[in-house]
């Protein structure tokens, strides 16, 4: 773990940068999850600071339903624990719309990152990051931990040109990129892309294509009043 024994004033200016990723003012993050213009559930990420220790919890909760008749859900409970600003601990539960769940577990231990889930026990390295698209930083990485399967996926990332939309009545502009993760065997299905919108390094829309029935589902920021 890194030490920041420096002097009280530049500690103190520390702590607030301690993470690579913004904590709303808030502590809370969150978004409207929106498939053929309409809302289909939520995304919310709490964080809560004690000390040096940060936990982030995010929960997604999606119910898709057909006159009244929910035809499909899923649903995702993880809290990651960071400390010094270093990712040491994960604990999630996963609930596909098929009835596969996951249960997920993962701690530092000497210079290892020891997990579970999808794949049974892993042994990572301890530098691994969870993929939580809310952490910029995630993008710039080979290879992260998703945090729904509890497995190891390559990524690559590709940086377009800004982009300016209309949010809240509002015009946006915002940094644009696109991202794509491997496949691992036990996947039903692709992993989809996504594209990914920031502004001043806080996520603020993602959109995908589900696989199956190839309808694009949009997550946005709801809470920018707030923030």
């Amino acid at each position: 773990m890194k030490k920041y024994l420096l002097l009280p004033l530049l500690t103190l200016f520390l702590s607030t940068n301690l993470y690579a990723f913004p904590i709303p003012k808030d502590n809370e993050v969150s978004f409207d999850i929106i498939r053929k213009n309409k809302n289909i559930g939520s995304l919310i990420t709490t964080f809560k600071k004690e000390d040096d220790k940060l936990q982030i919890r995010t929960i997604l909760d999606i119910k898709v339903k057909v006159f009244l008749i929910t035809v499909y859900k899923f649903f995702q409970d993880t809290t990651e624990t960071w400390i010094e600003g270093e990712f040491v601990k994960i604990e999630g539960y996963t609930n596909f719309e098929d009835e596969r769940e996951y249960y997920i577990e993962g701690n530092d231990l000497d210079e290892n990152f020891i997990a579970s889930g999808m794949d049974g026990e892993l042994t990572l390295s301890n530098k691994i990051l969870p993929l939580n698209y809310w952490n910029k930083k995630t993008l710039e990485e080979e290879e992260v931990f998703d945090t729904q399967k509890g497995i190891v996926r390559k990524i690559t990332v590709q940086k377009l040109e800004n982009d300016i939309f209309k949010m809240n009545n509002k015009n946006i502009e915002a940094e644009k990129y696109i991202m794509n993760a491997s496949k691992n065997p036990k996947d039903k299905g692709p992993f989809p892309q996504y594209t990914l919108w920031y502004k001043d390094d806080e996520l603020i829309k993602f959109e995908f294509i589900n696989p199956k029935d190839k309808k694009v589902v949009t997550g946005i920021r709801n809470d920018l009043e707030n923030n």
